[in-house]
């Protein structure tokens, strides 16, 4: 009892000291982001784009830290309607490539072009317009389910949403909550599981229907069944489509146009499922070495 009512003090410290750690780690990082530089603008004179399919990178090189490039001279070039897949060991550049393309970050060096025009003498919002993105974080605000799918359609009606639910296979289980499509969902998609998220953003692609689709591990968080179906409905979705599909799993890009296998920020290998394969190179041995595992 003395001994508890000794310690009781030190320990009191003791969490008031992580506390305050704590606090100043965040205060440092909220410091770090005041005084981290604007973004910059579209240029004055940049002109809008309308989205055809067609992207092409050339000689594009791109570093987070001076001194240590990530991609370097990737040269892409990818026809309306095709379907890329992305893959290679964590770090590579997959990622990066596509925040590349969304013009979330300029490259140091080269060019990309959609529709024939440079990325950076276009406005960023005619540009992301053309791409539909499913992501494995994913993201939903408070508001009705109905809401939430017609996030970038907002004058959608209740039939072009609830078909846009049924493509993506998420009506059934919209159906079961307390007022369907009206049922308010909390921050985040509180109350729903990760499944059942990542239909409601895929069911928001179906919704509008882009020109240019942006699939990042987007099947990672649901059950082996419903990935099957997500997968028919997706490759519905894809036909006409240009796509760029970032998987780890690679049993989930065998139908893939042309995959890219990245390592160290560069394609070191590129073709078709069956034809990587074949080769017997890197691709081979990542594919098989998740079976095995």
């Amino acid at each position: 009892m003395y001994a508890n009512q000794y310690t009781k003090p030190f320990n009191e410290i003791s969490g008031v000291v992580t506390e305050l750690q704590n606090a100043l780690a965040c205060a440092a990082r909220v410091l770090e982001l005041v005084n981290d530089p604007a973004k910059v603008e579209d240029a004055p004179d940049a002109g809008e784009v309308v989205p055809d399919g067609r992207v092409e990178m050339q000689n594009v090189s791109f570093r987070y830290v001076p001194k240590r490039p990530l991609i370097q001279d990737f040269n892409l070039k990818v026809s309306p309607g095709q379907r890329v897949a992305i893959v290679g060991p964590t770090g590579c550049g997959k990622t990066t490539l596509i925040n590349l393309l969304m013009r979330f970050y300029d490259v140091d060096a080269g060019h990309i072009l959609v529709a024939d025009k440079d990325i950076e003498t276009i406005t960023r919002q005619s540009l992301r317009a053309g791409y539909g993105m499913v992501l494995q974080d994913t993201w939903l605000m408070k508001g009705t389910v109905r809401d939430n799918i017609a996030f970038g359609k907002p004058e959608a009606t209740l039939e072009e949403v609830v078909a846009a639910a049924k493509a993506s296979y998420a009506h059934g289980f919209i159906t079961r909550l307390p007022k369907g499509y009206d049922t308010v969902l909390g921050e985040d998609g509180g109350g729903l599981s990760q499944g059942q998220k990542q239909l409601l953003c895929i069911a928001r692609v179906m919704l509008c229907l882009p020109p240019m689709l942006i699939l990042d591990e987007a099947t990672s968080s649901i059950d082996t069944r419903t990935e099957k179906k997500i997968q028919d409905a997706f490759a519905k979705l894809m036909e006409g489509r240009t796509s760029f599909i970032v998987a780890h799993r690679l049993s989930t890009i065998r139908e893939a146009d042309v995959i890219l296998v990245m390592r160290d920020g560069r394609i070191i290998e590129q073709g078709t499922h069956s034809s990587l394969l074949e080769k017997k190179g890197f691709y081979h041995k990542l594919y098989y070495s998740q079976f095995a595992n």
